[in-house]
């Protein structure tokens, strides 16, 4: 088969580097890709939201699967034009994407579906929203409606903060058309956890549960980000609360799509806390994570491409997925700076170094500058370990991490590790 990937991130790598394995595998062409991926695919110079292009490359290319990594082509309404062309295309059509696309449509869907969720409003003017700040219970959260780059949620402890928000999103415009409506919403508490499903509209199957570290600083501190790495599986996943999260979150949702007339295909990845009172999401996503994707591929034993096919035809239910049940962790670098000003163009060395059966790099923003891999983008590499346990993996990651440099790099020193300390006092064993 030839297979197209968009995106150009650490998660299109991971699963090019899946893809890659697959036995259905002709030729694998990504666009617009990065340094890595062109070590193992035909990078192709499109725009992730150029649709009339990526369409031509596909016709043109005789292309048999597609897959979309990022969200903007799915919103933007690829997979609608690459179907109405008849080619198969792993993914969401762009109006089950609004899960993603709006909060508003989300904590309403939600609320028509009876799925958990943390108690809103939402605000169509600054001034209204402004003034039921004032008799607000803090801490609370604010979202942009739209799409931010993962940047449109704003955590509020206190008043001022949440007015600050609400006049960056809606007066400001810092997200554009985003934030021609924000939710405002009660801030959740519990673990956090990310459960990613693979469905084909009426069926699906659950993934390996993960968890991401998006803080910038150890200990959870600092400006959110992109996500400084993510493990898997998440030890607050235990089979009680999976089997809670399956039957109350995700089965109603891909149930609610189908019988609302926008059957879904694709990853529902779904953003939960586990309270007090049981799992609730926080929010949908229409795709895979970034980066639990890198900690989650390396534990699927079956041939993803057989998986994606099966979801596009509608027959999940006809096949067995095998996951290895070791554990896997990736840690990102980052260049120095970011998630603010950073400056890229600086050459990686030691990557050479790292490459064995359990660990492998995944390049998020890197590009062949005359044959040099240098740094090109925020999150620049996901060094990514398998190991017995998670304790294994982190340790195997951190060796393997010490071994890649690059000018004013930086990465965290405790992906997955405090988790591992407060589960082994609390005793817990791991989840799935």
């Amino acid at each position: 088969m030839n297979i197209l990937v968009i995106g150009s991130g650490g998660r299109e790598h991971a699963l090019c580097w899946k893809i890659k394995q697959s036995n259905h595998l002709k030729r694998l062409y990504c666009a617009p890709g990065n340094g890595g991926i062109a070590q193992i695919a035909e990078c192709v110079d499109i725009r992730v939201d150029d649709i009339e292009a990526l369409l031509r490359f596909a016709l043109s290319k005789k292309i048999d699967l597609t897959i979309v990594g990022p969200e903007v082509p799915l919103i933007a309404g690829v997979v609608d034009a690459f179907v109405k062309k008849g080619l198969k295309i792993f993914g969401p059509s762009q109006a089950a994407s609004l899960l993603e696309g709006s909060k508003v449509f989300a904590k309403e869907f939600m609320q028509r579906r009876n799925i958990p969720t943390a108690a809103y409003q939402v605000f169509n003017e600054a001034v209204l929203a402004e003034a039921f700040l004032e008799t607000a219970a803090f801490p609370l959260v604010v979202k942009a409606d739209g799409i931010a780059a993962g940047k449109g949620v704003y955590v509020c402890a206190h008043l001022p903060e949440a007015k600050s928000a609400v006049h960056e999103i809606m007066v400001k415009k810092i997200f554009g058309s985003a934030g021609s409506r924000i939710v405002i919403e009660e801030c959740l508490q519990g673990r956090e956890v990310s459960v990613l499903a693979v469905c084909d509209g009426k069926h699906f199957f659950v993934l390996p549960s993960a968890q991401d570290h998006k803080r910038i600083f150890d200990d959870d501190i600092g400006p959110n980000t992109g996500g400084m790495g993510s493990f898997s599986p998440s030890p607050w996943a235990q089979a009680e609360a999976m089997d809670q999260i399956i039957k109350q979150i995700i089965e109603p949702a891909v149930r609610g799509m189908y019988q609302e007339g926008n059957p879904f295909k694709g990853v529902l990845f779904a953003g939960l806390m586990l309270t007090k009172d049981g799992p609730k999401a926080l929010e949908f996503n229409v795709r895979f994570g970034d980066p639990e994707t890198q900690s989650i591929v390396p534990r699927l034993q079956s041939d993803i491409v057989e998986i994606f096919l099966a979801a596009c035809d509608g027959r999940l239910h006809e096949i067995k997925v095998q996951r290895d049940q070791r554990s896997c962790v990736c840690v990102a670098r980052a260049p120095g700076g970011y998630p603010g000003q950073y400056q890229n163009g600086f050459v990686i060395h030691g990557l050479d170094e790292t490459k064995d059966d359990e660990r492998v790099v995944f390049h998020a923003g890197t590009k062949n500058d005359g044959g040099v891999l240098v740094t090109h983008g925020g999150r620049v590499l996901g060094v990514t370990s398998k190991g017995a346990n998670l304790q294994e993996a982190a340790l195997k990651a951190y060796h393997a991490l010490q071994k890649i440099s690059f000018e004013h790099m930086f990465f965290r020193r405790d992906i997955a590790i405090r988790f591992l300390n407060e589960r082994a006092a609390n005793g817990r064993d791991q989840g799935r």
